[in-house]
């Protein structure tokens, strides 16, 4: 009997699984269109309407911090069937490692970071709860691989393919954070690294990382979470370009918004 009842749970969470996903693919589409007529108001974009102001460093560290504590919850609390896997280790691994990049230490390089609007704060966390679920709830119970899995070309290429992405990533942000001396407020072209190709770096390492990441996974909650990102910083970067080609009379005409050379 107790084992109908792990097996009937075990096969609710499989579906609940692929409705999340889809459902995320459906919303990072609905959430592109609308990128692209309304300017989230975050960062240099911050402004009032959108709820109270919060301090940019514990917003960010909060808002994140369900993509870090809710896989190790799920890793302590829970039957963890397929992590005996040596790929599901190496992708739970990714998942840890740029997550406590972006919760622990991310934070604390802001550098007079604008405060984050309530509503943003919001989206934010919800995301990072949902989706903090969804990929390790999949990783520990339902991705099932090859023994030869981490041999083949899909899995090394996706690996190398997220850390150069993260690689990326942390470097532009590093450049965004060292622009201005301190005491200086005024906005500065970007130079250097990525930024020499396109006015989003830091976004454009941010998604090669997960596509990186669902390349190795090849699972639909991967997939899902790269499109996901794709579409909801993907029109930052482009929003960003806009904004460089209006404040800067001598910013690089060749220079793209978000894929080098192309976009």
């Amino acid at each position: 009997m107790w084992d109908f009842i792990l097996e009937l749970a075990g096969g609710c969470e499989k579906r609940l699984i692929n409705y999340i996903s889809y459902i995320m693919i459906i919303a990072a589409i609905f959430s592109s269109a609308v990128l692209q007529v309304i300017n989230v108001p975050y960062g240099r974009y911050s402004r009032c309407g959108w709820g109270i102001l919060l301090d940019a460093r514990i917003a960010w560290l909060i808002q994140e911090l369900p993509s870090l504590v809710i896989p190790i919850y799920l890793m302590c609390f829970t039957q963890c069937l397929q992590l005996y896997q040596t790929p599901n280790q190496i992708l739970l691994a990714l998942l840890l490692i740029h997550y406590t990049q972006r919760t622990l230490i991310y934070p604390l390089l802001i550098n007079g970071g604008k405060p984050t609007s309530f509503v943003v704060f919001v989206m934010a966390l919800g995301f990072c709860s949902v989706n903090g679920y969804l990929q390790s709830a999949h990783l520990f119970r339902w991705a099932i691989f090859g023994p030869d899995e981490i041999f083949r070309a899909h899995f090394i290429l996706g690996v190398i393919t997220f850390f150069i992405g993260m690689i990326i990533n942390i470097h532009s942000d590093s450049i965004l954070r060292n622009l201005r001396k301190p005491g200086e407020k005024d906005y500065k072209i970007p130079k250097g690294g990525m930024f020499n190709h396109v006015s989003g770096a830091n976004f454009f390492g941010e998604i090669l990382e997960w596509w990186g990441f669902a390349l190795a996974a090849s699972s639909l909650p991967a997939l899902a979470f790269a499109i996901f990102t794709t579409c909801n910083i993907g029109p930052r970067a482009c929003q960003h370009h806009r904004w460089y080609l209006e404040k800067f009379e001598d910013y690089p005409k060749s220079r793209k918004a978000l894929i080098p050379f192309i976009l």
